[in-house]
């Protein structure tokens, strides 16, 4: 499911503090929808 997000990783790729933050506001959604 990450691969939705591939565009945010590469886009924030040279910001690592965004990236993250990217991840993990990725990961929560992912999260919240499964359950």
């Amino acid at each position: 499911r990450l691969k939705q997000w591939r565009g945010i990783a590469t886009r924030y790729d040279k910001h690592a503090r965004t990236f993250l933050g990217g991840v993990l506001l990725a990961a929560t959604i992912i999260h919240i929808k499964t359950h």
